[in-house]
């Protein structure tokens, strides 16, 4: 499929897990990609990938919890490509296992300030890019089912963060529709990521834990979340605004 060719597209947190199998999904049917994160070796490593299989990709390397950072990203992605198309906000952390009584200020503020704050500061340099540009654009906040849909002991912090990017996507999405911008979230559950590893358990075990984890009985593949990001992004979705697209196997049915 080439749903995205010549199109730009801007993946943040792109270096591993979800973000690296979504940045190579728009690869892969022709968008000319750019990578965000911290890490520079991962995102290269990514790039590499990309690059290997006919596409086109480049790195910047940014905080997204920086305005200076995510701004000059955008604007990275528009002096290479000329505009900026799709972007997908998937930079996240989680910090669980404890119950909210005895988890750190720190723990707590990181979650706040990467999962709400830099969401907020992404979709910001986003849309003011897109709306200025004519062509308007399509955004894709990666959520989660913890937080809207569900919650789960000792991540009640992660679940208030993923809960407040759902109703920044629906807010955000609301109020610049009219500019041509439309902005859809995806939530996922336990997809095949590190983030859904326990503490020193092996991806096996996880198989494992799984058969009984959720009603499909494993994690969701990278491709899979990649797909629902995709099809939001894409013209088949051209009326939907403000939706949030839940892949987690039936935890939240």
């Amino acid at each position: 499929m080439t749903r995205f060719t010549g199109k730009s597209v801007l993946v943040t947190g792109g270096g591993s897990g979800l973000g690296r199998a979504i940045a190579l999904a728009f690869a892969a049917e022709g968008a000319y990609v750019a990578v965000a994160g911290r890490g520079e070796g991962p995102l290269k490593e990514t790039v590499q990938l990309i690059e290997e299989r006919g596409g086109t990709a480049f790195a910047v390397t940014a905080d997204v919890t920086r305005v200076d950072e995510i701004e000059a990203a955008v604007r990275a992605v528009v002096d290479r490509f000329g505009s900026l198309d799709v972007a997908v906000n998937n930079a996240g952390v989680l910090r669980a296992g404890s119950p909210l009584a005895d988890l750190s200020e720190e723990d707590w503020r990181t979650q706040l300030d990467i999962n709400v704050t830099g969401m907020f500061l992404a979709l910001r340099a986003e849309i003011g890019q897109m709306r200025g540009q004519g062509s308007g654009g399509a955004i894709v906040n990666v959520a989660s089912n913890i937080g809207p849909h569900r919650r789960i002991p000792g991540a009640a912090a992660y679940a208030a963060t993923k809960a407040a990017v759902w109703a920044l996507t629906h807010g955000a999405a609301l109020d610049h529709i009219g500019d041509g911008v439309r902005i859809n979230a995806v939530s996922p559950g336990a997809s095949d990521a590190p983030m859904s590893l326990l503490p020193g358990e092996s991806e096996a075990e996880r198989a494992e834990r799984m058969k009984g984890g959720n009603p499909l009985g494993r994690v969701a593949s990278g491709d899979e979340v990649a797909a629902a990001v995709l099809y939001l992004a894409s013209d088949a979705a051209g009326s939907v605004v403000g939706t949030d697209l839940v892949v987690d196997g039936g935890d939240a049915a």
